[in-house]
């Protein structure tokens, strides 16, 4: 009975030891903000919008290499939108002439990792035709409108991307 004891004292003790020899486990690391302030944050992501408009501005449909630049600069369903809709024209020998402005860029909130603010964009001097060379724009499309723009951060970079875009109805932008 007496070396039972013995024994299960010294496995006891042989755990304990083992066990100190183990380097403890590191905690997760924090995550730190991308941006010191919501401002900043807001700046960046108008930095962003003003890139994918820039992009935009320079697609040229029959070229798909164009297209990269604002797929770049989109993620989730926004990049599929993207994807299909540019796709589409192209199939379709559609030209685009004129470029998109951004009238205004109004930060609504930050939190961290997601972003949403309200664009007003200027479409004016935008034409699209299709390959007959007939407009495919809407007579009552408004030159300027409002759009609900998403950001998330990039996986990539320290900044956003586009994640949704919806037009929606905002006095902002009237």
């Amino acid at each position: 009975m007496r070396t039972r004891v013995t024994a299960a004292a010294l496995g006891a003790i042989l755990v304990l030891a083992l066990a100190g020899c183990t380097t403890p486990e590191q905690p997760e690391p924090t995550p730190t903000p991308a941006f010191s302030s919501e401002e900043e944050a807001f700046a960046a992501a108008e930095a962003t919008y003003r890139a994918y408009v820039d992009a935009l501005n320079q697609v040229d449909l029959s070229d798909p290499e164009t297209f990269e630049a604002v797929y770049e600069l989109t993620t989730g369903e926004a990049n599929a939108n993207e994807r299909k809709s540019l796709s589409q024209m192209h199939a379709d020998g559609w030209t685009v002439a004129g470029d998109t402005g951004i009238k205004a860029f109004l930060g609504d909130s930050y939190s961290g990792e997601t972003l949403q603010a309200v664009v007003c964009s200027d479409v004016a001097a935008v034409e699209v035709l299709d390959a007959n060379g007939h407009s495919v724009v809407s007579a009552d499309r408004p030159d300027v409108y409002a759009l609900e723009v998403i950001f998330q951060m990039s996986p990539t970079t320290t900044s956003f991307v586009i994640s949704q875009s919806t037009a929606v109805e905002d006095e902002r932008c009237a």
